[in-house]
């Protein structure tokens, strides 16, 4: 009920998981402890955050959030719990799956050994994880029959099974049985509670596997199909277990009739398959959310459909999981020791979401405060009681995703924090525009031919790395646009708001920036060419830009891709049909305050001197923008090197000049993901100790 009526929700355009809660925060309330999301980011987005009334919850609520940085740390923190146990789900949900499904050989061969069913399981994970990158693109259409089919099956067996054996099991679904089984079950209640916790496992994957379905479809489904098949299946197994008591442990497969006993048994590996594919996708979709937040190193991302965006394979990922899954398997080999590990990765998954889903309906929803106590309380009155039952079952297997999440939560909270670090000292250190603007137009240097992307992460000033490269070697490129790319805390930001330009300085000194914002679900594809793409927007730049020849030299000047692309589009109109104005009779004009171009009334219609002279300026720049690109483009990339003070303690030490030094090394550089030419490429370098 609360993750099919109210989780599901709060999703971030069509997107769910812990991340997309976390977005839909950071949208609402400055709690984002993300580099690159700081003031310099608001005034360059377009996502504007939602105002309050100065007096009501939702504003004191953000104000309290936004009150104190250990705020902003706690959440992250949490949020961080919430996804490296949603990875260890990731790993359990396979190997119990398969294992379950394939100890059907058993029921029948009664002699054979365990080890069998083990390899067994083992060999379908290694071919399930083998063909993750293949996709899932031609074979998905057969996940939702075979779903469908196996729901209608257990559904089938539950109600042939109720009505055979006992159908007085029926009564258990008057609560006054919860009250006296608690009172009677005293010293047995928290085992009891573990193995019940495995019955609702499975909602946290459907809220992370949110972005391929519509919530409607979902909540249909779960309410017409899922819920009452699983509530058939679980009560015709009781009905079944009080004639046989002996085969509680088997119930399942012993429960199937004999007639349908094989069919049943490829139905369920396949359904396990299936099960255990979406919890794979699902792993996949976190890592790339945390990756494009800044909180996981840069992995490799391999999108493996033309026609649907979500579908995506992380090879180096992949392996880990697959490792780690074979390694439970073949360790464990038997369910209860992984479903004790399974309730407790799903359990802490649960809070997780409970806690965050508190400030999502005051800030997000802005529901009344009873609404909010009431979802809490009911909430907690079920969830807080497993998660003490699966807690008692640690040295039982519920190690298993407290370690896995700890190893996850350590490289994830060490690379975010030495990742903020590195972008405050860029930011503290960065280069004056009083100092660029002494150097005159040749910045001091010698300016070769050419057109120089220096890579930063600051979206405004001038980055210390470029006033470290021309003190070292004093000649810089003709031309010279500083790019930054930034991954806001969205779902997507489409591609004709992607870009945003502004130039640096006077003309002449040809210096531009270009912001480049991606949503944590965008995808840089091996095809895109990133370079084009700068150059183009850079040309297009140019070409609006001379037709407001009052607002170049400025550094506030900003104009959005989106706008850009619809002017372009205009004065290229204007030019098919012969005429003298540039807009069909108005002028393009900027907004300051929007940081966008709007349209201005007053034409440029008999302006004829202040038309040639923005046409010669645009055609002498234009042509010596070209010559610049015929002359050579060259990347160069700053590559700040962290290291701890020589007066850090030694964990310290451990943590920033082993551990975030060994990340770096392993993890993707920029110039793969943005597939620059090797041959193009330029690395400088300084070290910054914290």
């Amino acid at each position: 009920m609360k993750y099919v009526f109210v989780v599901l929700r709060a999703n971030d355009n069509g997107q769910g998981g812990t991340f997309a809660l976390y977005s839909l925060l950071c949208r609402h309330a400055k709690v984002s402890t993300i580099p690159n999301q700081h003031k310099t980011d608001e005034e360059l987005t377009t996502y504007s955050r939602q105002t309050y009334e100065e007096n009501s919850l939702a504003a004191k609520v953000k104000r309290w959030l936004e009150g104190h940085a250990y705020k902003k740390n706690c959440l992250l923190i949490l949020v961080l719990i919430g996804t490296c146990t949603a990875i260890g789900d990731g790993i359990l949900t396979p190997a119990i799956s398969v294992l379950s499904a394939t100890g059907g050989i058993r029921v029948q061969n009664p002699k054979m050994s365990t080890d069998v069913v083990v390899i067994v399981a083992v060999t379908i994970l290694i071919g399930l994880f083998s063909m993750q990158h293949y996709g899932t693109d031609k074979v998905g259409w057969l996940f939702a029959p075979l779903v469908f089919l196996w729901f209608i099956l257990i559904g089938s067996v539950g109600a042939f099974n109720i009505h055979k054996y006992n159908s007085s099991v029926l009564k258990a679904y008057n609560p006054v049985y919860i009250y006296r089984f608690l009172r009677r079950a005293k010293s047995e209640i928290w085992t009891s509670l573990g193995g019940v916790m495995l019955s609702i496992t499975g909602t946290e994957a459907l809220f992370a596997d949110l972005c391929h379905f519509p919530v409607l479809a979902i909540q249909i489904a779960f309410t017409l199909v899922v819920f009452p098949c699983l509530l058939l299946a679980y009560t015709g197994q009781a009905a079944y277990i009080i004639v046989h008591k002996d085969h509680v442990v088997d119930a399942f497969y012993r429960s199937i009739p004999d007639a349908i006993y094989w069919p049943a048994f490829v139905i369920a590996t396949l359904a396990a398959i299936v099960a255990s594919q979406a919890t794979i996708s699902a792993t996949y979709s976190i890592i790339k959310q945390a990756l494009a937040l800044g909180c996981f190193p840069r992995v490799s991302v391999v999108h493996t459909s033309k026609k649907f965006l979500g579908q995506i394979y992380i090879p180096d990922i992949n392996w880990v999981l697959m490792i780690l899954c074979i390694a439970v398997t073949a360790g464990f080999k038997n369910q209860i020791q992984i479903g004790n590990a399974y309730g407790t990765a799903v359990v802490i998954v649960m809070l997780v979401t409970t806690f965050l889903m508190v400030p999502i309906m005051l800030l997000v929803w802005k529901s009344h405060w009873i609404l909010v106590v009431t979802f809490l309380v009911l909430s907690l009155m079920v969830e807080f009681p497993y998660f003490i039952a699966c807690i008692n079952k640690v040295d039982e297997g519920g190690w298993v995703p407290l370690a896995v999440a700890i190893t996850f939560f350590i490289i994830m909270y060490v690379w975010h924090f030495c990742t903020v670090k590195r972008y405050e000292f860029e930011m503290h250190s960065k280069v004056s525009m009083a100092w660029i603007l002494g150097l005159g137009p040749s910045l001091g240097l010698v300016r070769v031919p050419g057109i120089g992307f220096v890579y930063t992460e600051l979206a405004s000033g001038v980055p210390h790395i470029f006033s470290h490269f021309i003190t070292n070697l004093p000649a810089i490129h003709s031309v010279v646009v500083f790019v930054c790319v930034k991954y806001l805390p969205v779902y997507t930001v489409p591609v004709e708001e992607r870009f945003v330009m502004k130039r640096i300085g006077p003309k002449n000194f040809h210096m531009f920036r270009c912001v480049t914002r991606y949503g944590y679900k965008d995808i840089h594809k091996k095809h895109d060419d990133f370079e084009k793409m700068l150059l183009d927007r850079l040309l297009i730049f140019v070409r609006l830009e001379s037709m407001m020849d009052g607002y170049s030299d400025s550094e506030d000047f900003t104009m959005s891709e989106q706008k850009v692309e619809r002017s372009a589009n205009a004065l290229l109109m204007s030019e098919k049909a012969g005429s003298n104005t540039l807009c069909s009779g108005s002028d393009l004009s900027y907004s300051s305050s929007h940081d966008s171009i709007v349209l201005a009334k007053s034409p440029l219609t008999g302006n004829n001197s202040l038309t040639r002279y923005s046409s010669q300026t645009y055609g002498d720049e234009l042509e010596f923008l070209n010559s610049c690109k015929d002359a050579g483009v060259v990347h160069i990339l700053g590559n700040t090197i962290v290291r701890a003070r020589r007066d850090s303690g030694i964990i310290k030490r451990i943590v920033v000049d082993h551990l975030y030094a060994f990340l770096r090394k392993v993890c993707r550089e920029h110039s793969v993901i943005f597939n620059v030419p090797h041959e193009s490429l330029l690395n400088v370098g300084q070290i910054y100790y914290i």
